[in-house]
């Protein structure tokens, strides 16, 4: 079942499509259900999953993130300079690492193992797992109405320079680059996460940190995409506080956590390495 979602860009081309391509009503297609974690849940698109909130629900980004940096402001000169200095950092470890935070499900759902101290997986903490594929919809997806009015292009296509998923490149050329919608929901996840685990606060801030300036490493976002990705992933995450069925899930991914603890369910990634590279950047 998994390893049918592990196509590289699923979510970021299904994006695409659907907003170039928005079906008509009478054209749906019936609603077609997976089951992940015991439970049967709609595929609204390839490899994502529904959310906790409908679509007329999602936030509207464009209603409260400004406007992309102008060409030639002192925004667009922050991000130049930033972009610059993420070039470097080429085929190094923390590009590697950049390049495993590009993953999409199911290799995302370990992103935070290390930061929350146990391995999370869709065999070892089912509820959680759920929980975040589940919210990486109502998350990622509220950017899509500021990336589209705003239609910014990316770095890569300004200064020519390698990404770390060339397979997908040219389909992020048509995809806006600013809100980054990896920095939303990862932003989000931290801040659910440190919800749950809030003993573990300061590390799971600090990878969410690190997981949205992947993408400038990558050279696929502006740092001002990032700043806005994680105004949406804060928004998102305060709105899906209001919904029960959100709010149920956190509590039974809650106790899976203290049970993950008690049986020892350490994570299996290289923590140490992680650490070590993951530190603040310039």
């Amino acid at each position: 079942m998994q390893q049918r979602f592990m196509i590289a860009g699923a979510f970021l081309l299904a994006a695409i499509l659907a907003a170039a391509f928005p079906a008509a009503a009478d054209d749906a297609p019936e609603k077609k259900m997976v089951t992940v974690s015991g439970q049967e849940v709609e595929e609204i698109m390839p490899g994502i999953l529904a959310g906790y909130l409908s679509e007329d629900e999602r936030l509207d980004s464009k209603r409260f993130v400004p406007p992309a940096p102008a060409e030639g402001s002192a925004r667009q000169a922050l991000d130049d300079a930033w972009s610059e200095a993420m070039l470097k950092l080429k085929d190094s470890p923390r590009w590697e690492i950049a390049t495993r935070d590009a993953a999409y499900f199911p290799g995302a759902a370990d992103t935070f193992s290390c930061a929350l101290g146990i391995r999370i997986s869709e065999d070892t903490t089912p509820a959680l797992y759920l929980l975040l594929w589940r919210s990486l919809s109502d998350i990622g997806l509220a950017t899509y109405t500021a990336k589209n009015a705003y239609a910014r292009e990316r770095p890569f296509m300004a200064n020519g320079a390698p990404v770390c998923t060339p397979e997908i490149q040219e389909g992020m050329r048509k995809d806006g680059s600013y809100p980054s919608g990896h920095t939303a929901y990862g932003w989000g996840w931290a801040l659910i996460l440190t919800e749950l685990a809030p003993d573990r606060a300061e590390e799971l801030l600090a990878r969410g940190r690190a997981y949205g300036e992947s993408r400038n490493v990558c050279n696929v976002h502006w740092y001002s995409d990032v700043v806005a990705g994680r105004m949406v992933g804060a928004g998102a995450v305060a709105r899906l506080h209001a919904e029960p069925e959100f709010v149920a899930a956190m509590d039974a991914a809650r106790e899976e956590i203290a049970e993950a603890r008690k049986a020892g369910r350490t994570p299996t990634r290289d923590c140490a390495l992680e650490a070590s590279v993951l530190t603040p950047s310039p």
